[in-house]
């Protein structure tokens, strides 16, 4: 058992896995083989003068090859991206889905970067991550499950040794469907946009992999950005991707536990030492191996949101006056979204 979060007592029989909330599926030693978040930020490739800005707003950036860029700009996203000079442990790079032609010129373009992260949007079958990891040795891989057949693969895509982290995606989902929306008026998501969010997350953590939610695309519903982020932790997704500096913040502020859940956290492995294995009782509740693995991850959580994970400004960048769209923003997107936030930096 812990006596306290940041050590194993030596008669402890817990592992790395549950000292760091993790998985109990394949991963190696037990850490999370994708560490970064919880804000995980999509910024377009089109746009070198916002690349550092947004790496200083959110644990790690996403340079998007895709669909933030408009099919005029790819050559010029590609020679912006492969050029950056960002720390290479926090940046992940989207390529174009291997079903585009774009996908052949994008891996060439960053073969001599030697990307350590890489998300592979649309993907669906091992083929393409081979693929992938093929053209650029030594990534590793970030599958975006957002077509019916990727979620339904979600639990193959998982087990490939290449893959480090399963992130969905509602909205190409939807259109993979024939649908037209993945939310209901009142912002909810739809029976089917639940199911594939859940399947994802299942496929990913039986695996010993990390699970990434999906954005946000309302930029006018912070209620509904921290909502979500809150659900996603506490469901046990390791980060968010997001679309707009303001909710990066949101988003780790999220997923940081609060004072009363790091203190009941410390209370409970404190009592788990006190009365060594087995179950016992602790203010008036039970406590088994699950709820223990619970007040780990809490108490993991905690101790690195104190330690301090990359800081977030929680002001905004100010959209460029030629472009208006705030850094990151999803261009595809047809709902119409509220004014952004301000930049008071």
């Amino acid at each position: 058992m812990t006596r306290n979060p940041d050590h194993l007592a030596p008669h402890s029989r817990s592992t790395c896995r549950e000292r760091h909330g993790a998985p109990d599926g394949p991963g190696g030693d037990g850490h999370e083989l994708f560490s970064l978040g919880p804000s995980l930020l999509f910024c377009p490739g089109d746009r070198p003068d916002r690349f550092a800005k947004a790496a200083d707003r959110a644990d790690a950036v996403i340079l998007d090859l895709e669909d933030a860029v408009a099919p005029e700009n790819k050559g010029a996203a590609r020679a912006a991206v492969a050029a950056h000079d960002l720390d290479p442990a926090r940046t992940i790079i989207r390529v174009n889905a291997p079903q585009e032609a774009d996908f052949a010129a994008d891996v060439l373009a960053l073969a001599p970067l030697r990307p350590r992260w890489v998300m592979l949007p649309k993907a669906s079958s091992l083929a393409e991550v081979d693929r992938l990891v093929g053209a650029l040795p030594g990534t590793k891989v970030l599958v975006l499950c957002e077509t019916a057949r990727g979620v339904l693969a979600a639990p193959t895509l998982a087990a490939h040794p290449d893959v480090v982290a399963l992130m969905w995606g509602g909205e190409d989902l939807i259109a993979s469907l024939g649908g037209t929306s993945s939310r209901h008026r009142d912002g909810s998501y739809r029976e089917v946009v639940r199911h594939a969010r859940s399947s994802v997350l299942l496929a990913a953590r039986a695996n010993g992999r990390s699970a990434i939610d999906a954005i946000h695309t309302d930029l006018a519903d912070e209620a509904g950005w921290r909502a979500e982020a809150e659900d996603a932790v506490a469901s046990g997704f390791t980060a968010t991707a997001c679309i707009h500096p303001a909710q990066a913040a949101v988003i780790r502020d999220a997923y940081a536990p609060t004072a009363d859940q790091t203190a009941w956290a410390r209370g409970v492995l404190a009592a788990a030492e006190r009365h060594g294995t087995g179950v016992f009782a602790h203010e008036g509740h039970m406590v088994d191996g699950p709820i223990l693995r619970h007040a780990r991850s809490l108490a993991s959580r905690g101790l690195a949101d104190a330690l301090g994970s990359h800081p977030v400004d929680p002001h905004p960048v100010a959209p460029h006056p030629t472009d208006p769209r705030p850094v990151g923003t999803h261009p595809t997107d047809p709902r119409p979204v509220g004014p952004h936030p301000v930049d008071h930096s």
